[in-house]
């Protein structure tokens, strides 16, 4: 009888082990996924995330002063 509940109880461990496992790599592929795209500015090839550049019409920039120097504008 021993023996059983002994055997209940790691088998329960492992599951719990498991199972936190599985929720911790879930919640590392959510993370890779809301991942931004990086850009490179056409200027002074810094990477920066897409949503924070600068666009114009020969690239992307990382700011307005970069697109005025590059592009002449």
């Amino acid at each position: 009888m021993k023996l059983l509940v002994l055997l209940l109880v790691l088998l329960f461990g492992v599951w719990l082990w498991r199972r936190g496992r599985r929720q911790a790599d879930a919640q590392t592929d959510q993370a890779q996924r809301r991942a931004l795209p990086m850009v490179r500015c056409a200027h002074c090839q810094l990477h920066l995330p897409g949503q924070d550049a600068v666009v114009g019409r020969q690239g992307q920039y990382c700011s307005a002063a970069h697109r005025r120097e590059a592009e002449g504008t």
